[in-house]
């Protein structure tokens, strides 16, 4: 049971000192990001193993590159030479160790005007034996411990920032056709014409008489009283020959009296 269990712990430590030492993959270009204190500008270049370029005053020398394959947990870690170039003749060592991708402050170049960080590896395939646990990374075999006089680095030269470049979403609906152009006439000239008189009338029920309230049928005194009957008139009762007036007869014309021997009568005078 004893040797059972103390196989067991053996097997264990075995396979966690093989998990901790991972294999690295070396490539042979570094990614770094350079950034103007003064200008605020931020550029990325990349850098060939044992290149030389040169940021403002800066020249930079990556000289190992170390990735993780993608089965392990990411790691991009760099040994980088910065130097700071004082004059055409004159250079000064301002950093040289290990640069990590995910914690670019942790080993930082400390510099007034300019600053450097590494942000990946790429284009490597050459996997090698990442060191034991617990032993310090050493240092490669192609550093240099002070700059290189007479070295020309490749300069790089400022970049205007690019814009971030927005995509359209994708519409699988057809683009509507564009649309006909309309002729557009010019307006006649002159006062433009009155619109048509429009007849303004009471509105409505302004006229009518007041609607009666409806008469409830079971209510006798709310009954509307019934239309009197007018009287027929009596024809006329005939009349007898005898009750009618007769006519009376014409006036005869008088005839004046004659004199009497030539003379008038005196009581026709009177």
């Amino acid at each position: 049971m004893r040797q059972s269990y103390l196989a067991l712990c053996l097997a264990a430590g075995l396979l966690a000192g093989q998990a901790a030492r991972a294999d690295q993959i070396r490539n042979p270009n570094a990614v770094f990001a350079g950034l103007d204190k003064i200008t605020g500008r931020i550029i990325s270049f990349d850098v060939a193993i044992d290149e030389t370029v040169q940021f403002g005053t800066l020249q930079i020398t990556p000289r190992v590159c170390l990735t993780r394959p993608q089965t392990e947990n990411p790691l991009t870690e760099g040994f980088v030479e910065v130097d700071d170039v004082e004059s055409a003749k004159s250079a000064k060592r301002i950093f040289s160790g290990w640069m990590f991708a995910a914690s670019p402050g942790l080993h930082g170049v400390e510099h007034p005007v300019y600053d450097v960080w590494l942000k990946d590896c790429k284009g490597g395939k050459e996997v090698v034996a990442s060191p034991a646990p617990g032993t310090p990374a050493a240092t490669p075999p192609n550093a240099q411990p002070a700059p290189t006089p007479g070295k020309k680095p490749r300069i790089l030269k400022p970049q205007e920032p690019e814009e971030p470049k927005v995509e359209a979403p994708a519409s699988s609906a057809e683009p509507a056709p564009p649309a006909e152009p309309v002729d557009i006439a010019a307006p006649p000239a002159g006062p433009a014409p009155l619109p048509p008189p429009v007849e303004v009338g009471a509105p409505p029920g302004a006229g009518a008489a007041p609607a009666a309230p409806a008469a409830n049928p079971a209510d006798p005194a709310a009954a509307p009283p019934k239309p009197k009957k007018k009287p027929k008139p009596k024809p006329p009762a005939p009349q007898s020959p005898q009750s009618q007036p007769t006519a009376a007869p014409p006036p005869q014309p008088q005839r004046a009296p004659e004199p009497r021997g030539g003379f008038p009568n005196l009581r026709d005078l009177f």
